[in-house]
């Protein structure tokens, strides 16, 4: 089976058992910095399973779930970002990454229900050469998400920002968990993936397991130390599709819906119902 997911390191110990671990010869791998397209070739079948930004449930039909496994932030994610020149309630325009759309709508939700502030939106690719400075080129804030933000917070004292944890700032309104990211899997690719028995928990805990490595491999591609990576992998990051964090993508959705940023709130569906 074909699988997508993002190369980013929020993602990396989910994809671990798929490119280098005991499922590697199972599955074709894709991989792409962006979220986002990942969610597009699952849409357009150019993939049979892939992880996706938790919106993109909403907008591809015919797509199930697989339980236990997620991207998600009990507290403080650090890796999805508002970079910011002034208070977000006094923002006129705000950039948004155009990797994932889930933290774009969380964005715009924050700045609904938390904010009450309705600036300009636009969308931009961030430059991850000039460390995502590009994104703050005639905005007073803007959406960054991935591994650019830790150059990013590096230079904002510099750079005159205040950053704002996003998961942090939805747990503030909802006192719940955010979700950011789910494996899943096209309906009429369920009896294969059925009959070839993907075992996507045992990735997780072997993902876990080589959290040390995973973290020395990206503190040297991301130029930061191996200690600050296991940290954000060890507490930032969490992995679990639990009870706690399904209320919060629950929420999530709620919200999305009521405030008009999807057409439809739909009921979660599993590969095994």
């Amino acid at each position: 089976m074909r699988i997508a997911a993002s190369t980013y390191l929020n993602s990396a110990p989910l994809v671990h058992s798929f490119t280098a671990g005991t499922q590697r010869n199972r599955v074709i791998f894709i991989g792409d910095a962006a979220p986002s397209r990942c969610a597009q070739m699952l849409a357009k079948g150019q993939c049979e399973i892939a992880l996706i930004p938790v919106i993109e449930y909403l907008r591809i039909p015919n797509l199930r779930l697989i339980p236990n496994v997620a991207v998600a932030s009990k507290h403080q994610v650090a890796s999805v970002i508002l970079a910011a020149r002034c208070k977000p309630e006094c923002a006129r325009n705000v950039a948004l990454d155009c990797a994932s759309r889930t933290s774009q709508t969380l964005v715009k939700i924050l700045f609904a229900r938390r904010y009450h502030n309705q600036p300009v939106f636009s969308e931009r690719t961030t430059d991850v050469a000039a460390g995502a400075a590009n994104m703050l080129e005639g905005t007073d804030a803007a959406l960054v998400i991935g591994d650019p933000t830790f150059r990013l917070k590096a230079n904002a004292e510099k750079m005159g920002l205040q950053i704002y944890d996003l998961a942090e700032e939805w747990r503030a309104m909802t006192g719940l968990p955010f979700v950011f990211a789910v494996w899943a899997v096209r309906e009429d690719a369920l009896e294969d993936y059925r009959r070839i028995k993907l075992d996507f928990e045992l990735a997780k805990r072997e993902g876990i397991d080589r959290i040390p490595e995973i973290a020395t491999q990206y503190a040297a591609s991301l130029n930061m130390s191996q200690p600050e990576m296991l940290h954000y992998l060890r507490e930032n990051v969490n992995f679990d599709l639990d009870q706690e964090n399904l209320a919060g993508l629950r929420e999530y959705f709620r919200l999305a819906h009521e405030c008009g940023l999807v057409e439809e709130n739909r009921a979660l569906r599993f590969v095994d119902e």
